[in-house]
């Protein structure tokens, strides 16, 4: 049996393992509440923790909140291993959001709570982690897929 949608595996694996050493290089490196400025009043590396999901949303939820990752990430794996060969934009956008999703669902299951540090304070923007940008970025690539689609039947 040949493995299909090789780009969704690699994009997943990347984004997951990115996103948990980037996650375990915090917690050794900082203390909770910690700030790093990279830029002044700009960027800065907070390590924070959070029970939400992104913008502290559904916060203290985290009983359902791993279930919902654990259920986003079973659906996408049954989508690239059973489903039809998937485009480029579909396959970088499925994988990025299933190792996001696997990310911080790794985190709800094992420490209660998700690692956040990326601050940007400019915008004064919710802190955050690697597996959020690579959902957000997973959802900008379908999005660029949806409008390369081409219609079938409605343009007779």
């Amino acid at each position: 049996m040949r493995l299909k949608n090789h780009l969704f595996w690699i994009a997943a694996f990347i984004a997951f393992f990115l996103d948990q050493l980037t996650k375990y290089w915090v917690v050794q490196t900082f203390s909770l509440g910690q700030t790093l400025p990279i830029i002044p009043d700009v960027f800065h590396f907070t390590y924070v923790t959070n029970t939400g999901a992104a913008f502290s949303l559904l916060s203290g939820k985290v009983e359902w909140l791993r279930w919902l990752s654990l259920g986003v990430s079973l659906v996408l794996i049954a989508v690239a291993w059973f489903g039809q060969e998937l485009n480029y934009w579909d396959q970088l956008g499925y994988g990025l959001i299933l190792g996001g999703a696997m990310g911080n669902g790794i985190d709800r299951f094992v420490l209660g709570y998700v690692v956040d540090f990326l601050d940007f304070r400019l915008i004064n923007f919710a802190v955050f982690n690697m597996a959020d940008s690579f959902i957000s970025i997973g959802i900008f690539c379908l999005l660029v897929a949806s409008f390369q689609k081409t219609p079938t039947s409605s343009d007779r």
